[in-house]
């Protein structure tokens, strides 16, 4: 990293530490402080040798994000509660995680939003909101959406350009929009 860049780096983790967002990040772990956003704090937690390449958004306060160790995560992450990432996953590029819909389904609820963020204020009592776990040794292809309340169990694999509404068990592989089972992992495979 060049001076440019550690001076770029420097300014923004003091930028998210006064705006309340907690990180702890193992000496070995990577992050980029200027591809996260937390105007309401939060919690940041990154493992060993964890290499965290894409963006944040911490969407209220009290919202946390865990990455375990020796993961890759090149994904847009969207928190409003809870995303948990575990150990030796794969996450490529292009991918979304949400925990969250981002607005009411009902117009009436949602038909504020723009002028609410305007003024820099966003209502969640009527945004459905569950927190989101990839297990350990899941692989994430590139362009996936992963949506609010799904679990991906352990060595789980999403085929690229997916949409994934429902839980994964582990050791098996999902693909389309909706994803869905394609095979499980022989044991040979895990």
């Amino acid at each position: 990293m060049n001076a440019i860049e550690g001076t770029l780096e420097a300014v923004a983790r003091l930028r998210l530490k006064a705006a309340g967002l907690h990180v702890e990040a193992a000496p070995s772990a990577r992050y980029s402080a200027r591809k996260i956003s937390a105007p309401h704090g939060g919690r940041l937690v990154i493992g060993q040798g964890s290499l965290v390449e894409g963006g944040i958004a911490f969407e209220q306060a009290g919202a946390e994000v865990r990455i375990g160790a020796r993961s890759f995560v090149n994904a847009q992450l969207a928190a409003a509660e809870l995303i948990t990432i575990g150990d030796d996953v794969l996450v490529a590029w292009g991918v979304t995680i949400v925990d969250h819909d981002s607005h009411s389904l009902v117009f009436g609820k949602r038909k504020d939003d723009v002028s609410l963020w305007a003024r820099g204020e966003k209502r969640w009592d009527d945004v459905p909101v569950e927190p989101v776990t990839v297990g350990d040794k899941a692989w994430i292809g590139l362009n996936a959406i992963i949506l609010k309340g799904v679990t991906l169990g352990e060595g789980a694999v999403v085929g690229a350009g997916s949409v994934v509404t429902r839980n994964v068990a582990s050791w098996t592989v999902v693909a389309g929009n909706p994803a869905r089972v394609i095979r499980m992992l022989s044991e040979d495979e895990r």
